[in-house]
């Protein structure tokens, strides 16, 4: 049972209630989103993994998103790590996109700056529609021309990963809505970039320990901390959904370019 604290009360959400809240928001530009769950104390997975912090709510409100996503978004670490192969939505929330005239299923990129990824991965020879991989100048054009048979491949940035030109380049080809799922690099980048619009953040109740990475990582410290405003809070059991809305949106930033912080390849492959 799911129940909203913020807006609103206590009351437990009916299914149409939950869907309304994870209606695709409108703008008048590109839109970024990132979806993370957390332990308590910071950590980003269980023994690698971020499944071990879910639940069957969590799942729940993963599934939402991803139906209303113009493109899924993730790193090639998280490919590794996670899976992303075969069938991301079901029958029921194809329909549900028909019906509100977009695509049968979202479309689907992969970011690996260096395209050391195996073309041989589930998530290409599975997958439902052909992905996106989005790369850099610096990949090797052996691995580019392999990557090509199972994928359109396309450069964002030369020495790094470029966030405006690949948002912009995104909205180009008719994927205003990005939705990401990580992993902690990709979503750093995109912070120094000042690229997040909104995070949905599922807080688990357990306290995790050890080496576990955080949701968000990057080479170098963000020189320009986001600030974020808390827009939602539900309730399952123990379980926190957080929705934080940036202070300042896509939508107030325009389409204007600015300077992207960029990650080198080999720090991008652990997205």
């Amino acid at each position: 049972m799911i129940r909203c604290l913020l807006p609103g009360g206590t009351k437990p959400l009916t299914d149409p209630e939950l869907e309304d809240l994870y209606f695709p928001r409108k703008t008048a530009g590109p839109w970024v989103s990132f979806n993370f769950v957390s332990s308590l104390d910071g950590a980003a997975t269980v023994n690698g993994r971020s499944g071990g912090l879910g639940s069957e709510a969590d799942r729940r409100i993963m599934k939402l998103l991803r139906r209303a996503a113009d493109v899924i978004l993730v790193g090639a670490g998280t490919v590794r790590a996670e899976g992303y192969s075969g069938e991301l939505i079901d029958e029921a929330d194809r329909k549900w996109r028909l019906d509100q005239g977009l695509t049968e299923r979202p479309a689907l990129a992969i970011v690996s700056g260096s395209l050391d990824v195996d073309p041989s991965l589930p998530f290409f020879t599975g997958a439902m529609v052909r992905p996106l991989v989005i790369t850099t100048g610096l990949a090797d054009p052996g691995r580019r021309d392999r990557m090509q048979d199972v994928a359109d491949v396309i450069t964002c940035g030369q020495a790094g990963l470029d966030v405006d030109f690949l948002v912009r380049e995104l909205r180009e080809r008719g994927y205003p809505g990005i939705h990401s799922e990580g992993g902690p690099h990709l979503f750093g980048t995109f912070q120094g970039a000042g690229r997040v619009d909104e995070l949905h953040l599922s807080l688990s109740p357990l306290l995790v320990g050890g080496q576990a990475t955080r949701i968000a990582a990057a080479p170098a410290a963000n020189p320009t901390p986001l600030g974020m405003h808390l827009e939602q809070v539900l309730q399952a059991g123990d379980m926190l959904f957080l929705r934080y809305r940036a202070q300042q949106t896509g939508a107030q930033r325009g389409d204007t370019p600015t300077d992207s912080a960029g990650i080198p390849p080999s720090s991008e492959e652990g997205a």
